[in-house]
């Protein structure tokens, strides 16, 4: 059975870029700390599951149909600091450059694509791990889709699977 790899990136990018040293940057000043924390766990992610196939969804500054439903939404969280947001624009192009497909949608957030290509993914026959360090993603775990729960401690990144197995273990 081919595996496809499908990458929370906004999950991921927000774990590299506390996780490492915001010293980094360009002779500019540019920050580039989260760029190189995401390349770092995306290495590190391929020798663990050796994908057929990978790609990686964002989340898009629009309004989702949650925010449009409920108008509390995510009310309490702090917007993308400006240190990080301007890292998105050079790590999409570096991801572009690797030929690595990236999925966002107005109206949408990336683990709404997550679990709509985790669906779609299982009916074509594959395999999919979605890696994320969004536990709401747990509701995609089935005998064909895997989350791999991404945790930065002290610039330390681990990644845990969750198969149904494992959830049952610790979930009941």
């Amino acid at each position: 059975m081919k595996k496809l790899m499908a990458i929370d990136g906004n999950s991921i990018v927000n774990r590299a870029f506390y996780g490492v040293s915001q010293n980094l940057t360009t002779r500019t000043g540019q920050p580039t700390n989260a760029i190189v924390g995401f390349l770092n766990i995306l290495n590190k992610l391929l020798e663990e599951e050796n994908p057929d196939a990978l790609c990686v969804t964002f989340d898009r500054k629009a309004p989702t149909f949650r925010h449009l439903a409920y108008e509390g939404y995510k009310a309490n969280r702090h917007g993308m600091p400006d240190e990080l947001a301007s890292q998105m624009p050079i790590l999409k192009d570096v991801l572009a450059a690797m030929n690595i497909p990236m999925y966002e949608m107005d109206g949408w957030e990336a683990d709404d694509l997550l679990g709509t290509i985790s669906v779609k993914d299982t009916a074509a026959g594959w395999e999919t791990v979605v890696v994320t360090g969004d536990k709401d993603s747990l509701q995609l775990i089935d005998e064909h889709t895997t989350v791999k729960l991404v945790s930065t401690r002290m610039g330390q990144t681990t990644t845990r699977a969750m198969t149904p197995e494992v959830f049952r273990e610790e979930y009941g």
